[in-house]
């Protein structure tokens, strides 16, 4: 198509399209995300959760407008943290009452249309309620200095015109149809050319009709997030406090609204307490602590607690407050830990048993990768049999190995050595499987020296043993810590007054006699 200097291509383009946008289903907050924020909001069932002031009663009003809050809250984060988010089209589940209902009303309308179309004359009462209709929509597609546009658009679909053409039988639908063919193809986006294309093929007036405005609801989603890609740069900037804003309108109508995180950074201070004197950084200890003894920091309580929600019992256990709306995405980045541990540890086993030879060998590493990936993929549902598919892993693992030994000239493995090895890898099933405990404490170190040192460019050296796996780790430690740092910047506020209190508390314990939580 060729390039028209009226068509819109500013980043002002609808920035309203984006409340029609909104209308839509999209990759913005969902159901499941919106429905952990109600479990999670106070007057649930908390358990062993610390008591806090009881929340005061609210009206009707106060709860819908801190639902608006927390929605508007949500699509800003999801806007921001999610490169890939998009307005998509609702797509109603095939064979449910909405659709159904949706439907028959639309079969209704339209067989209604062209029984006017049929009628002897001509009636256009609803043709021309849709051209109007049609009209409304490409001038929202137009900016303020689109003025030629808007003259023609206004000009030929002026709806006073059309009804005394359509009294006096002289209207001419299809003109006007292609009129709008024609604009339509010079205000959408390059990646529309082939529908508006495709309208030009179609010459019944009801099913063109309903193909029009197939296609200007694409347009409105182009525009939509369009208008998402250009305020995001800004909303960064404005995001943290943004969120910090409208959690804090949330906080004062439930001032119970962070017990949950008090617990998870009690817990993580708990954990480090134990290991204070092995695990603490040096440039968290405090040489006036008692019997020179280090004193938690606020970082590496942070830190340990953001590596807890990497082990979080999702199905048994409400997730903090503050990292709620990325519930989602540290579930995502469990799993994919978890079956990156699977593989690492299915590596060093089988290098451990076939020794040098393959270590070094190109491309090796890269096919047991995708072999056990293959055969994990689904591990985390309920259906999934890990031992069947370990020892499928096993047999796979065996043939691949004893084909690269064949193939380079080395002995390959024999019977017994198979049978230790498939056992090994089976053995991986354990949760007290020593490898495998070796190969997840180094990951987790991995990432704890991440975070730690989360404002350098560089990455951390990656632990021994991990060699084979360190560009899927690092990959998932990047996403990881982006995730980290941004929460961080949005609540660090809250963090640091919890951990005051914390802190002060863990100071006066007796050394290894942290505080019942």
């Amino acid at each position: 198509m060729s390039q028209n200097p009226d068509k819109p291509h500013s980043s002002e383009e609808k920035l309203n399209g984006l409340e029609d946008g909104q209308e839509e289903s999209s990759d913005n907050p969902d159901q499941s995300i919106r429905k952990r924020i109600r479990q999670s909001a106070p007057g649930s069932p908390r358990g062993d959760t610390p008591k806090s002031s009881p929340s005061r009663p609210v009206s009707i009003e106060e709860l819908m407008e801190t639902a608006k809050g927390v929605t508007n809250m949500v699509l800003a984060h999801e806007i921001v943290v999610n490169g890939d988010f998009q307005i998509k089209p609702a797509e109603l589940p095939e064979h449910s009452l909405e659709k159904k209902v949706r439907d028959i009303v639309h079969k209704a309308f339209w067989d209604c249309l062209e029984a006017q179309l049929k009628e002897d004359p001509p009636t256009y009462d609803h043709a021309i309620k849709l051209l109007g209709e049609i009209k409304e929509n490409l001038l929202s597609f137009l900016l303020p200095h689109h003025t030629r546009l808007r003259n023609q658009i206004t000009e030929v679909l002026d709806l006073d015109l059309i009804k005394q053409e359509a009294e006096n039988g002289a209207l001419d639908i299809s003109k006007l149809v292609e009129f709008v063919i024609g604009m339509m193809g010079t205000l959408c986006a390059p990646a529309r050319d082939e529908e508006i294309k495709k309208l030009k093929d179609i010459h019944e007036i009801v099913p063109l009709f309903r193909a029009i405005f197939s296609v200007l609801d694409l347009m409105k989603m182009d525009m939509a997030n369009f208008a998402v890609s250009s305020i995001r740069p800004k909303l960064m900037q404005q995001s943290a406090e943004y969120e910090r804003k409208k959690f804090q309108e949330f906080l004062e109508k439930h001032p119970n609204s962070l017990d949950l995180v008090t617990k998870w950074l009690q817990e993580a201070a708990d954990d480090l307490t134990k290991l204070r004197s092995k695990a603490l950084p040096s440039h968290c200890i405090d040489d006036g602590a008692t019997g020179g003894v280090s004193t938690l920091c606020s970082t590496a309580v942070q830190n340990q607690a953001y590596l807890k929600l990497l082990k979080w019992d999702h199905g048994n256990r409400p997730f903090p407050e503050t990292v709620l709306m990325d519930q989602t995405r540290f579930q995502e980045i469990q799993l994919e830990l978890e079956q990156l541990l699977m593989i690492g540890t299915v590596l060093l086993v089988t290098f451990s048993a076939a020794g040098s030879a393959l270590v070094d060998m190109p491309g090796f590493a890269e096919k047991i990768k995708t072999i056990v990936k293959v055969l994990l993929t689904g591990m985390h549902l309920m259906s999934f049999n890990l031992k069947e598919s370990l020892a499928t892993i096993g047999e796979k693992v065996c043939a691949e190995v004893n084909s690269c030994l064949s193939q380079h000239g080395f002995t390959p493995f024999s019977v017994e050595k198979e049978t230790v090895l498939k056992g090994q890898i089976q053995a991986v099933a354990s949760p007290d499987n020593t490898i495998c405990k070796l190969i997840d404490s180094r990951i987790q170190k991995f990432l704890e020296s991440y975070l730690a040192s989360s404002h350098q460019k560089s990455l951390p050296a990656v632990p021994g043993g991990l060699g084979p796996i360190q560009r899927e780790l690092e990959e998932i430690a990047v996403k990881y810590v982006r995730l980290v740092n941004y929460n961080k910047m949005v609540f660090s506020p809250y963090y640091d007054a919890i951990l005051g209190k914390i802190l002060a508390k863990e100071q006066s314990q007796p050394v290894g006699k942290p505080e019942e939580s």
